[in-house]
């Protein structure tokens, strides 16, 4: 679950992490106010939405004094912003973050993440902040400083120098950036994050460290514990079928200029369903998985959501019945079908516990469905039928 800059600020302020002074604001007068209250200038007026590269988008500015403050708050509130990450249709701005300016001598960037190819937590750090990540790996790898550290072991001190060093960093802002680094490390395990990304983190001209931005990714399964980050969630930021998907217990996501809708019992399953639909010449709209212990109701939630997207012009299920039995997914296909008055094709293939009653029911039901007997059949025949 992604949230906003300004409360990923929150929570570094909470574990001591220095962070400009700021407020959110959902108003061009509540903006004014807050500028006016920082009592200095110049002021940052920045676009919260759950994307980066805001800047180049025109989603954050510099106001030198209350007339620029209100202008950049007017332009930027209300303004559908496009950026890299959002796609072109980009994200309606509501909310803005105003924060008091600094002296900058330098942008960095750090940020931390599980990395699943060793089985560590990877804390990556780059003098080249203030530009995208993706670029710096692409164009010039060898600036990105990578350091490994072992989930049972954590951050040890030479490792958090490394950084440091790697950096660049003077002698009067590194042994800030140390302790600063471990907190960031703390609250990045403390919050189950898949993410965390500062970028720019600057070095001020006094030689201070001071994070200009914060994003924290957190992993949707450990949100039972953080009801302080569910409180966080904004929904107009999601797509309305994931967060229809949240309420029904589906693992949910779409996927752009797809045109075949997925349901699926296991994340390796759907992976490699569309894959195959992929191979087979149309394309995946969208990863959902019901789950091992779906039950005909939950399948029913899940053909709705798939039924809601305009793009969707097939839809194909694969279900391998172990905990959710081939007769229940024929069960809650049929009330499914029914309830919804399908309009698109559908190919179904299952096989596991209770095939052949599974089959039977759908072959009775006199319903308008293809049966498939392999993946790569049922890729075909949805292929096919949406062309």
């Amino acid at each position: 679950m992604k949230i906003h800059e300004y409360q990923a600020m929150e929570l570094f302020a909470k574990y001591g992490v220095p962070v400009p002074k700021g407020e959110a604001v959902f108003d061009v007068e509540s903006a004014v106010e807050v500028a006016a209250g920082l009592g200095s200038w110049p002021v940052v007026v920045k676009a919260q939405i759950h994307a980066g590269g805001r800047g180049k988008g025109g989603g954050v500015k510099l106001a030198k004094n209350i007339a620029e403050a209100r202008e950049h708050a007017k332009s930027i509130l209300g303004m559908t912003l496009v950026t890299r990450q959002t796609g072109p249709k980009g994200r309606l701005v509501r909310r803005l973050l105003v924060e008091e300016g600094c002296r900058i001598a330098k942008e960095l960037y750090l940020g931390i993440l599980p990395d699943r190819e060793t089985g560590m937590h990877l804390v990556m750090a780059s003098a080249a902040g203030g530009m995208e990540i993706e670029e710096v790996a692409e164009t010039s790898p060898e600036r990105i400083v990578r350091v490994y550290v072992d989930p049972l072991a954590g951050l040890l001190d030479y490792q958090a120098r490394e950084v440091a060093e790697g950096l660049g960093l003077p002698k009067a802002a590194s042994k800030q950036f140390l302790g600063m680094l471990k907190n960031l490390f703390r609250l990045y395990l403390d919050y189950d994050a898949s993410m965390l990304e500062i970028n720019p983190l600057v070095l001020t001209e006094d030689d201070k460290v001071l994070c200009l931005d914060a994003k924290i990714d957190v992993d949707s399964n450990a949100l039972y514990r953080h009801p302080d980050i569910l409180a966080y969630r904004d929904t107009d930021e999601e797509d309305p079928h994931e967060i229809d998907a949240f309420k029904y217990g589906l693992a949910y996501i779409k996927l752009e200029g797809g045109n075949v809708g997925n349901m699926v019992n296991g994340a390796g399953l759907a992976m490699a369903t569309m894959d195959a639909i992929k191979a087979a010449g149309a394309a995946p709209a969208n990863f959902l998985d019901v789950g091992g212990g779906a039950s005909a109701e939950k399948i029913a939630n899940a053909f709705h959501i798939l039924l809601s997207d305009p793009n969707i012009k097939g839809i194909l299920i694969n279900i391998f019945g172990g905990i959710l039995r081939c007769d229940t997914l024929a069960n809650g296909v049929l009330a499914a079908v029914r309830e919804t008055k399908l309009s698109v094709p559908l190919v179904v293939r299952m096989e596991g516990t209770n095939v052949e009653e599974g089959r039977r029911i759908l072959r009775e039901s006199g319903l308008p469905m293809i049966t498939a007997d392999s993946l790569t059949d049922a890729a075909e025949k949805i292929a096919a039928a949406v062309k």
